[in-house]
């Protein structure tokens, strides 16, 4: 499905379609960026004595770590939620706060919160297990917004809240899902 010009999208099916999209996310998202495919910085400059690379021009902003900070009503009982009910790894604490593992980030919980979050505030937690994680979750006594269920975009998705009303969606990818594809050339 793929001619001199490019890859014809209009014979594609859905499924097809969405694999390609996501073989090719990093030239996509450079691109929508502005940004030389598949990179976030190029070299610049002279080589010197033909060894070396140059200096390094950042063309967009280099993330070295990031964190969701909440700021709760009452810390304690966020406290106890995340690290006792959703069973969270603390990272480190400090006077005030505490840092949870979140997956490949952070989840701070800091400072004094006002009348609730944002209803446009959702925080996004990739499970191994969606109906364990419920069933656990749901016996500690959690509120549960939504039931467990294959969404339209094809993930497992299960809703419930914070203490404070933030509301927190548990995913789990299904095996079949592209996001689960390995991409690597065998």
């Amino acid at each position: 499905m793929t001619d001199r010009n490019g890859p014809d999208f209009s014979r594609m099916t859905d499924a097809e379609l969405a694999d390609w999209q996501y073989e090719h996310r990093d030239e996509l998202d450079a691109k929508e960026r502005g940004l030389r495919t598949g990179r976030n910085r190029r070299r610049t400059g002279l080589r010197g004595d033909g060894v070396g690379w140059g200096r390094v021009e950042t063309l967009g902003m280099e993330v070295l770590n990031s964190r969701l900070i909440v700021r709760p009503r009452d810390r304690q009982r966020s406290l106890r939620f995340y690290r006792d009910v959703l069973g969270l790894a603390i990272a480190r604490e400090f006077p005030g706060g505490t840092v949870f593992f979140l997956g490949q980030g952070f989840l701070e919980l800091s400072g004094q919160g006002g009348p609730g979050p944002s209803p446009d505030q959702v925080l996004w937690l990739q499970v191994r297990d969606l109906a364990a994680e419920f069933d656990r979750l749901r016996a500690a006594g959690v509120t549960v917004l939504a039931e467990p269920a294959r969404q339209p975009w094809g993930l497992d998705e299960g809703w419930i809240t914070d203490p404070d009303g933030m509301r927190i969606v548990l995913v789990e990818v299904p095996a079949e899902h592209p996001m689960r594809a390995d991409l690597r050339k065998l």
